[in-house]
């Protein structure tokens, strides 16, 4: 059974949180960015990415 099955924004965001939970930033903001292309709604897409900041360069090696 694959780890993860992405065909919504729910799914990204699922996958999102988790990333964000296991210390990895980049991977997160970039899920979130993979659901907020899948919103249609351009004030939800925008609150997906203002809650998975970018991460700095000195975040992530």
């Amino acid at each position: 059974m694959p780890l993860f099955t992405f065909n919504t924004a729910a799914d990204y965001l699922d996958a999102a949180r988790q990333m964000a939970v296991s210390g990895r930033p980049a991977l997160a903001r970039l899920l979130a960015e993979a659901a907020a292309d899948c919103t249609l709604d351009p004030a939800e897409a925008a609150r997906i990415l203002d809650s998975f900041p970018a991460p700095t360069p000195r975040e992530e090696p």
